[in-house]
């Protein structure tokens, strides 16, 4: 009899042990928007739920544009309303100059859709279909390009431009297989872990590309002392404020040394021109946050940090 409640006891220990280490990969592990994404030069992700209730973005009041309203009226969907999580990937492309631009993407987005709407409007503006794995995959217009996308289930739809099919169908694949927390691109698993704990919205890899332009990156006109090769961690979380965190690793500490001095100048220069007197919300943000920004070095990275108010999301949310 003890021997047989000794055994019991050690299954039962082994069963919650074994669900303990579940627990913490799945805790520890990638989003699941993440992690479907294809091989890409970089990844950037968006937790909106907690930013949205940060900012209040969704409770502004919106201008579509023209195809945006049909959108909006065929679907009903308001992404700044009903998506919660959206993860990107940005693929280089071989000729800037063609015509699929220097920058494609592949997207993955979970939200609250009306998935019968949402197919009906994939169907009305398609110009060919695939069937995949049990997909369909809809082919439809924009932008001039074409533009790849399917319903994953019932809160997901994933989403390329690339001019290929692969991307799209890896992100099928990947989803028969998301159970595990250790899928996802070779990317994801080379860099994810320097991610911080609870980050709302990060990227990592080359993310500077689609703000690329002759090599260097721009950012609101300025030209930043940065190569569209630089490798970046980039994140914001929320202690009690939204921090901002990027951190560039350099291919040398000579390089990172560089980048410090570069990156302070520019700092110092953005600051002496910024008005200091600022009279509308947007600008007293602008001046708050560039003050609070910090620029540092430890060997071959280079890290600036700071606060982010939470007026400049609601411009930038405005603006979009």
């Amino acid at each position: 009899m003890r021997r047989r409640t000794r055994y019991s006891v050690l299954i039962a220990l082994s069963i919650f042990a074994l669900i303990g280490v579940a627990v913490f990969l799945r805790f520890h592990a990638p989003p699941e928007v993440a992690r479907l994404l294809p091989e890409s030069d970089a990844i950037v992700y968006f937790n909106l739920k907690p930013i949205r209730a940060a900012s209040r973005f969704d409770q502004k009041p919106i201008t579509p544009s023209p195809e945006y309203k049909k959108f909006l009226d065929a679907t009903g969907i308001r992404f700044d309303r009903d998506l919660d999580r959206a993860a990107f990937s940005l693929h280089r492309m071989p000729d800037p100059n063609g015509p699929n631009g220097p920058v494609a993407y592949s997207e993955v987005m979970e939200g609250r859709f009306d998935a019968n709407r949402l197919l009906a409007w994939f169907d009305a503006n398609a110009t060919s279909r695939e069937t995949y794995a049990g997909h369909t995959i809809y082919t439809i217009p924009v932008e001039g390009r074409s533009f790849r996308v399917t319903t994953l289930g019932y809160d997901m739809v994933a989403g390329s431009n690339m001019p290929t099919v692969e991307q799209i169908h890896s992100i099928i694949d990947r989803y028969a297989s998301a159970a595990s927390p250790f899928s996802g691109s070779s990317l994801l698993s080379a860099r994810y872990r320097e991610v911080p704990i609870f980050a709302l919205a990060w990227g990592i890899g080359h993310v500077g590309l689609p703000f690329s332009d002759n090599g260097k990156i721009k950012v609101y006109g300025l030209t930043l002392p940065l190569g569209e090769d630089t490798e970046l961690i980039a994140s914001v979380t929320f202690r009690g404020s939204l921090h901002l965190r990027v951190e560039e690793i350099a291919p040398s500490e000579d390089i990172a040394k560089h980048t410090e001095l570069n990156l302070s100048t520019l700092l110092n220069l953005v600051r002496g021109f910024a008005p200091q007197t600022a009279t509308t919300p947007e600008d007293m943000a602008t001046r708050d946050l560039l003050n609070s920004l910090k620029i540092d070095r430890h060997e071959d990275r280079v890290l600036i940090t700071g606060t982010v108010p939470t007026a400049v999301l609601e411009s930038a949310a405005a603006s979009h």
